[in-house]
């Protein structure tokens, strides 16, 4: 079945490549004619690294006249000028767009051994500057062959993101403005296109309007926050008297499913509560948190002495992505007093669809819940939601203004100040490239692509469920599959099967992500080692999983042969 019309539209890099000449005020250019897309034989990599070389030297920059210093390096004192800045500003956007177009024909995985890349650069910094020519040139030569290309749309591995055009574009504005939102008067359009940006994404995945949003970096920041929120509201005075050395303090409490983020347990080792405060919670024969089991859990903890302040609910884990019953679980927490903290980092961003919308039913109860916009929103790494009810909380926590921050009464009342909401002083201004991402495929673009990497699992899925030999080990709600190769062997006791199919499986995949064709990684169910399969790139197409199911049951059938395929 072909993708809807919507899908076949995707990322197209001599667009990508025209807007930004246009932006730095650019010539047209000649273009290197594209190679190895006429179902032949991929390049090697070495000549495609040349070709993509050529763009990025001077046989394809028109002469501009220079004012840079000697020999085209830096001037002797301030920046590029405006006019090299323009020339070497177009080979940076012909490089991004032959990329992208190249990506493809790249190994997936970076083929270098630990050490590699360093032993390829000079121990000692340059004395003098280089020029920016040369320095392109190096990308080519010693940063490109070193990488993983997460935006390779063979990568299958942990939740496989994706950035897109608009998105970089918003990194190159930002980078270029360099404020630091410290304060609203540092950088007002900042502050406030983030607040109006994540009120965008509250509404596109259905939470009510008491919830508030602030960008962080990644979920495990969100997270930390979102407990330390619920710890203040103890009243413990945590942030005057600290927990050590305190014998009025009893053993705080924090739960979570056995499937939950590792993220979470770092959070309390940060935050001081220590590993013995999280208490992990067992899980049904779908992987998600039993709520009958987390109901006897904190009996338990209370019977103890223990206090009891937070639960960490989870839509879309990362071994499997499976959906904890969020409804039950805040009923219990309602019931208990307990902060819910909702970890949907991955699968939140599915909300956006409407028949997917039902994946975050009970979180409008929640006090708190993590979206990460960089793992399934085609936005550039790195940019965490986190949405609260108790923003008065996450400000009693962290907010510590100095004398030389302080401004007037008048602008203290009308404005929030987000540095008062964190750890961080200085804020990148990242609510620009997701306000251009939502801007350039809006709610129905988005939904769109996401929907059609669910139709990718699932139709991944089902070639697993009509072959000998193969099994799934999950099940498949979004647009991750868990599975593993099963040949059966006759005369074996349980424990060499296990063995057996263990060490074929992480054969299996070596030899996979040997090819440079895709990248797997894998997890552990019931102490077997699975394969998991994550879509979510830009660029994946019903072609490329297809080549990853070739692959497997290539792999299968040379390293068991007595299995059949």
């Amino acid at each position: 079945m072909a993708p809807p019309a919507s899908i076949s539209r995707r990322f197209c890099p001599s667009r990508f490549s025209t807007i930004l000449r246009k932006f730095f005020r650019l010539p047209a250019v000649r273009r290197v004619p594209p190679r190895g897309h006429d179902g032949g034989a991929a390049m090697p990599q070495d000549e495609l690294q040349d070709q993509m070389l050529d763009v990025a030297s001077s046989a394809t920059i028109p002469e501009v006249p220079s004012v840079a210093g000697e020999d085209g390096i830096a001037p002797p004192l301030g920046d590029m000028s405006a006019e090299e800045f323009r020339r070497h500003g177009r080979a940076v956007v012909d490089w991004m767009a032959d990329y992208f177009e190249r990506v493809e024909q790249l190994p997936v995985l970076a083929q270098v051994e630990p050490g590699e890349p360093i032993s390829k650069l000079p121990a000692e910094p340059p004395e003098s500057g280089r020029p920016m020519e040369a320095i392109l040139a190096d990308v080519d030569r010693l940063v490109v062959p070193a990488l993983t290309h997460w935006s390779h749309p063979g990568f299958f591995a942990y939740f496989a993101t994706s950035t897109s055009a608009p998105g970089i574009f918003g990194e190159m504005l930002s980078a270029a403005f360099d404020v630091k939102a410290l304060l609203w008067r540092g950088a007002p359009a900042a502050q406030e296109l983030e607040e109006v940006t994540l009120s965008w994404l509250r509404q596109m995945i259905g939470l009510p309007k008491a919830f508030s949003g602030i960008i962080y970096d990644t979920a495990s920041v969100s997270t930390l926050h979102a407990i330390a929120a619920a710890r203040e509201g103890l009243d413990l005075r945590v942030r005057e008297d600290g927990m050590s050395g305190r014998a009025d303090l009893p053993l705080l409490r924090v739960y979570a499913s056995e499937q939950a983020h590792s993220s979470v347990e770092k959070c309390v080792i940060t935050l001081g509560l220590g590993q013995r405060s999280l208490r992990k919670v067992p899980t049904d024969a779908e992987f998600r948190m039993d709520p009958a089991a987390l109901a006897r859990a904190i009996e338990e903890d209370r019977a103890a002495g223990h206090l009891p302040f937070c639960v960490v609910a989870t839509v879309g884990t990362t071994s499997t992505s499976s959906i904890d019953p969020v409804p039950a679980i805040a009923d219990l927490c309602g019931r208990e007093r307990l902060w819910l903290h909702v970890d949907a980092a991955y699968a939140g961003s599915a909300a956006v669809v409407p028949e997917l919308r039902h994946i975050l039913d009970g979180s409008e109860r929640a006090d708190s819940l993590v979206l990460n916009p960089h793992k399934w929103l085609m936005t550039p790494f790195d940019l965490s939601v986190l949405f609260t009810r108790r923003m008065d909380l996450l400000h009693r926590a962290f907010s510590l203004v100095p004398e030389y921050l302080r401004t007037l009464d008048r602008e203290q009342e009308a404005v929030r100040n987000h540095s008062e909401y964190g750890i961080q002083l200085g804020r990148r201004f990242r609510a620009l490239k997701f306000w251009m991402v939502l801007r350039y495929f809006g709610r129905d673009g988005l939904a769109a692509r996401i929907r059609e990497h669910c139709r990718l699992a699932r139709l991944f899925a089902s070639w697993f469920e009509a072959a000998p030999g193969w099994e799934l080990l999950a099940p498949v709600p979004l647009s991750l599959v868990c599975f593993r190769a099963c040949p059966p062997r006759d005369g074996e006791t349980a424990d060499e099967c296990a063995a057996r199919l263990d060490r074929l499986n992480e054969q299996i995949m070596h030899a996979v992500n040997a090819s440079g064709e895709a990248f797997l990684s894998h997890t552990k169910l019931h102490d077997c080692f699975t394969l998991r399969l994550a879509v979510g790139n830009i660029r994946t197409t019903e072609q490329h999983v297809a080549r990853v199911w070739q692959l497997l049951r290539e792999a299968y059938e040379r390293l068991d042969p007595a299995g059949g395929g």
